[in-house]
């Protein structure tokens, strides 16, 4: 659960043996060629202490290393919090360092922690890096016990300055680090909520309130409005559910004069047991993640509406169960889409790519000229990429450049698989247009299913991000906690938002 610091501010730093902060822990950035030199920490005997650790291993400066001395009175300090860089200080590592942080004071049960700036580094990218790794190394996933033990909080972060630092523009850059934090930790929090807690009418509820705490403009079509529109493939997907579709639509005008309009569409299945094509039950309780695109995408948007962007966005989120019943469809059905295109379905497993199809079409209705959409689309991306990275299918490379720029400014990696015409033709119906599966062959499975969707980007720019191995983890890895992650929600700020924050 997104528990807030209620307090971060910046303070000029000046000793180690002094404790203007008032903090019961410093955290002290080093990398590996720092360390070596020795007398980093000011009071020799935790100097010797900390070499004793890098003579036996234990703490070599590398990325991902923490370790917590207590000071036993020797500093202001219960703890000295040391934390590696690796070769070199980057925003990447640093963030990586504040979550460790976090994560440690958590487990120490520490309230106020205060965070020294490396000098390496300018000071603006190091506030943007610590304060977002400590908003999302204290996140943690919400408890339903009947009993749940109080948690601890860390209440307080001071950030540890050099005299000449901007305190104005460091204050600004804490300020939009908790917003991009915030936003990921929301996705996060959407993400995880159990099945029975999140149906598609209620995603459309969480929706409408972001829109209206952020003034979007916000439309929701119910079953029967989706039926009338002619969205043969979002009726068919939530035909097998007692927890009927819903279609979602924010918009946001940031920049009034222009014509060019990104339609961002997010996959929201709630729930997704496969229907007809029934998933292996091992496991299928990660399907309550179905829906982390259209996760990642609000999360972005409250981003959106305290940043403000010159931008204009269309976002759709097309929202259902994939239940099995006797209402549900088959494999062997053919439905017709928004698009007035008719789909074979081969698998009625493969209901995420029909309904963003349909997401995409209403999008571009509504007069998106751009698309990006994301979803947890394919278990095949596990295959090519295991859980590092999400995969990226285009129809146009010129657009994808930037938004590969933005992801790697936001440090989420983002690799881009082929859009050749061999790939396309395996989606080649015999009495559809297209069909949603490559049938018994299972070859290029992230790539087609990709490019299913692109089939109704038809010539409209437009960008496919797989998040079907980076969205969920079965336990903590590196800074990402257990479960949802809220991947994607930083590379689309840094992408709508630029500078602004990266």
């Amino acid at each position: 659960m997104f528990i807030k610091i209620t307090d971060i501010t910046t303070q000029v730093f000046t000793s180690y043996s002094n404790n203007e902060a008032q903090a019961d822990a410093i955290v002290i950035c080093l990398t590996e060629s720092e360390l070596r030199q020795g007398a980093v920490l000011g009071q020799p005997q935790l100097d010797q202490a900390l070499q004793g650790l890098k003579e036996k291993g234990i703490f070599t400066g590398a990325s991902g290393e923490l370790e917590a001395l207590p000071t036993h009175g020797l500093l202001p300090y219960a703890y000295v919090l040391v934390a590696g860089l690796g070769p070199v200080t980057s925003r990447e590592t640093l963030r990586a360092a504040s979550v460790y942080a976090a994560r440690e004071a958590l487990a120490l049960r520490l309230e106020r922690l205060a965070l020294k700036l490396p000098s390496s580094i300018d000071s603006r990218s190091a506030v943007i890096a610590l304060t977002e790794g400590l908003l999302l190394g204290t996140y943690r996933i919400a408890s339903y016990r009947k009993n749940e033990p109080v948690r601890a909080e860390l209440r307080q972060a001071v950030l540890l300055t050099e005299a000449a630092a901007d305190a104005a523009l460091l204050a600004q850059a804490i300020a939009t680090a908790e917003t991009v934090a915030e936003g990921t930790n929301y996705a996060r929090d959407l993400t995880n909520l159990p099945g029975n807690k999140l149906v598609p009418a209620s995603l459309a509820e969480e929706a409408m309130k972001l829109a209206q705490h952020c003034g979007f403009a916000c439309e929701v079509l119910d079953e029967q409005e989706i039926a009338a529109r002619g969205m043969g493939g979002l009726t068919a997907v939530g035909a097998g559910s007692v927890n009927p579709p819903r279609l979602i639509t924010l918009q946001y005008k940031g920049d009034p004069d222009s014509t060019d309009v990104l339609g961002i569409v997010g996959k929201g299945v709630t729930f997704d047991t496969g229907g007809i094509s029934m998933k292996d039950p091992d496991g299928m309780e990660e399907m309550i993640s179905d829906m982390g695109g259209a996760a990642s995408i609000l999360g972005a948007m409250h981003v959106v509406g305290q940043l403000k962007p010159k931008v204009n966005l269309i976002v759709v989120i097309p929202s259902a169960e994939n239940m099995t019943s006797g209402a549900a469809y088959r494999p062997g059905d053919v439905v017709t889409l928004l698009s007035g295109h008719s789909v074979e379905v081969l698998n009625t497993d493969a209901e995420g790519r029909i309904i963003l199809a349909e997401g995409l079409t209403y999008a571009k209705q509504l007069g998106a000229n751009r698309l990006i959409d994301v979803a947890t689309l394919t278990g095949a991306v596990l295959i090519s990429f295991g859980d590092v990275a999400t995969a990226a299918v285009t129809n146009d490379d010129e657009f994808l450049k930037p938004f590969m720029g933005a992801a790697a400014q936001a440090d989420e990696k983002v690799w881009q698989l082929p859009n050749y015409p061999e790939y396309r033709a395996m989606l080649k119906s015999d009495v559809a247009d297209v069909r949603n599966s490559t049938g018994t062959s299972r070859w290029a499975g992230a790539t087609t299913a990709g490019l299913f969707i692109g089939f109704f980007a038809e010539e409209t720019p437009w960008i496919h991000l797989d998040t079907g191995g980076t969205a969920w983890l079965w336990s903590e890895k590196g800074t990402e906690p257990k479960g949802a992650t809220g991947v994607m929600v930083r590379t689309l700020a840094s992408y709508l938002c630029g500078s602004a924050i990266y």
